[in-house]
């Protein structure tokens, strides 16, 4: 969702709640329909505070996978640059032909995972690269103390790449599950169905246009703020894009000159098997 579509919703609900309270106001006793309202005030408050401390309560957790996400993904992309001069440490037969691969990866989360990620599909399937790289490997028999503690590196960064993407893959399909949507609309809805019987002809059209206005615009656009956090790859302000793999793939280019790899990879610009 857009910020624009955004802050159209929340004006509209906004002024519909508004709307309706000044409609009911028109008929409804001078110090609105409650004969107690401090019992009325009372139970709005436990309604308030129950939904206030659910909705902060999902809302920490939806942002500390956000991050997660985040995190998980600049972990990944440093990590690939990381093997790529791990690469150069190999057997001289597969140094280019494990560059090349690593860039494939870095172009296929770009270019094939993003936009799947975008789309709220994810992928639970392992990166084709990862796999044709286990299988070059697969083939290294490391002969130097270089070369062996260049294998060893390798075995664990692949380690942090995998549980880095498994990270970012992890919000891809929501955060938030759907019984906990529901749960937080009824609250809503009860809330601004108990705040309408608060309307008083005893009181100022603004005082209570006032009253339900910010009552609602708080409170939608604090959903809409979960909403935001729950689909974290989306194209929209705040959404997390792949730059920092774009950026490893900057570095990997620029040492690919500087160290003279001319074996170009074996992939196109999106990563796809060429």
């Amino acid at each position: 969702m857009g910020l624009v579509w955004a802050v159209l919703i929340t004006i509209v609900a906004t002024a519909i709640m508004i709307a309706a309270m000044l409609w009911v106001r028109r008929g409804s006793p001078d110090g609105s329909r409650f004969k107690d309202g401090d019992r009325a005030a009372g139970v709005f408050g436990v309604l308030t505070t129950g939904f206030a401390l659910l909705l902060g309560f999902v809302i920490f957790l939806a942002f500390t996978k956000y991050d997660d996400s985040r995190s998980g993904a600049e972990t990944e992309a440093l990590t690939v640059a990381q093997m790529f001069e791990t690469a150069q440490l190999m057997p001289p037969e597969v140094r280019e032909e494990f560059s090349g691969h690593l860039v494939c990866y870095g172009r296929s989360v770009v270019y094939d995972e993003w936009p799947a990620m975008q789309s709220g599909s994810g992928t639970d399937a392992i990166n084709p690269w990862a796999i044709s790289m286990f299988r070059t490997l697969q083939t290294v028999e490391p002969k130097l103390a270089s070369e062996q503690s260049a294998y060893d590196a390798w075995l664990a960064q692949t380690s942090t790449r995998e549980e880095s993407r498994r990270d970012r893959l992890h919000a891809a399909e929501g955060i938030v599950p759907l019984p906990v949507w529901i749960v937080l609309f009824f609250s809503a809805a009860l809330i601004l169905l108990f705040l309408i019987f608060f309307a008083d002809v005893g009181e100022s059209a603004v005082v209570q246009g006032m009253m339900a206005g910010s009552v609602t615009a708080v409170m939608i656009a604090t959903l809409l703020v979960l909403a935001s956090l729950n689909s974290p790859y989306t194209e929209t302000v705040g959404g997390l894009r792949p730059v920092a793999m774009q950026r490893t793939l900057s570095i990997i280019a620029e040492a690919s000159n500087d160290l003279d790899i001319d074996q170009p990879p074996p992939c196109d610009e999106h990563g796809n098997p060429s």
